[in-house]
């Protein structure tokens, strides 16, 4: 009794009970870890561009949207499993491989098309750029400090990183990388949007919001920072300020719209290698053979983990035959539901769907 109760009051003292709930706990704890940074890279506070002021507010936002968005997706019974078990399997071999392929080389979308790849690679790694140009700017953790004589000190983390020619190719990569990414950015864009007009299947398939909206605003986004390198460059400073706070706000509605659209898979996209190392792990172990025709087609332990996830949210597939539904491949479940309607045994003609294994 007395050790109940000692082991009720230690959960009662916890960290988590202290904060209303997860999500007020993660944005708690993400703003003061983004304000002790900020205080060691600008060197207690004495480096900060207000300029900038308006995206950190936006990414703050983002931060509290994609905060809401990810823990109620991921209190889901099947997310609560891929990434707990997939945590425990994070320093497998074969991760960094998973992580290059799904992060980094899009090595997955390869397989539907060279076109399909390029036009993600274009605009994933264009967001890339531009984001680990854009926030360590933002939040002061990297700036620069010229000098007398024609030299640029790059400051990171408060720390003088290194000393570049204010004319060397260094800092002409540093002036232009963010103009670098938006190109890249908008060539993949117009690829996108030019296969959806003219592609019948994706026609036929996408929505304005949900599939055109995304593409807009990072084409806005890129075209308006393009021209404010134009007019400073051209035009000599021209309505420079007015297209700033222009390209500002359009970068602030992107980031709060991102965890709520499309574009959420960019953020999410790690999971993935949590849900690739759970199939490889339990697959190497026990694959699963499909009651009707027996071939192997899933692990044993992702069948029970599916049983199990349809229990909870009592959704019971447990046929007359003796067998649950998830304990079938997927061209025999196919049938069988086929059979259910018709009243002939459709899931036991051994006869294999021409298309089972087609890629898309």
């Amino acid at each position: 009794m007395e050790s109940t109760i000692q082991s009720a009051k230690k959960r009662d003292n916890t960290v988590n009970n202290a904060f209303a709930s997860h999500f007020a706990k993660s944005m708690f704890l993400t703003v003061v870890g983004l304000a002790i940074l900020v205080f060691i890279g600008t060197r207690m506070f004495t480096h900060i561009d207000l300029n900038l002021y308006g995206y950190m507010v936006g990414t703050i936002t983002f931060l509290g949207g994609f905060f809401y968005r990810f823990i109620s997706w991921g209190e889901r019974p099947p997310t609560k499993i891929i990434i707990k078990k997939g945590l425990k399997l994070l320093f497998r071999k074969s991760t960094a491989k998973t992580a290059v392929s799904h992060l980094a080389i899009y090595d997955f979308i390869k397989k539907r098309g060279f076109y399909r790849w390029m036009q993600h690679i274009l605009i994933g790694w264009g967001c890339v750029l531009a984001c680990l140009v854009t926030f360590p700017l933002v939040f002061s953790w990297m700036y620069f400090n010229m000098d007398g004589n024609g030299y640029y000190t790059v400051v990171l983390m408060g720390v003088d990183l290194v000393r570049i020619k204010a004319d060397g190719i260094i800092a002409w990569f540093s002036y232009n990388a963010l103009n670098i990414s938006a190109i890249m950015v908008i060539t993949g864009v117009c690829m996108a949007l030019y296969r959806r007009m003219k592609n019948m299947q994706a026609r036929a398939e996408q929505k304005f919001m949900y599939d055109f909206l995304p593409l807009y605003m990072l084409l806005f986004i890129s075209v308006t920072g393009l021209l404010l390198t134009v007019q400073n460059v051209f035009l000599h400073g021209w309505m420079q300020p007015q297209m700033s706070l222009i390209h500002q706000f359009s970068v602030i509605v992107t980031l709060i719209y991102l965890p709520f659209g499309k574009l959420a898979h960019i953020p999410f996209r790690p999971m993935s290698v949590l849900a690739r190392n759970y199939r490889e792990h339990y697959g190497e172990q026990h694959m699963k053979e499909c009651k009707v025709c027996g071939d192997k087609f899933v692990s044993v332990e992702q069948s029970n983990d599916v049983i199990q996830v349809l229990g909870t949210n009592n959704m019971e597939f447990n046929m007359e035959d003796g067998f649950n539904l998830a304990e079938l491949c997927l061209p025999c479940r196919r049938k069988y539901r086929i059979a259910r309607f018709s009243g002939f045994a459709t899931h036991q003609v051994k006869v294999k769907e021409a298309n089972q294994n087609a890629r898309g």
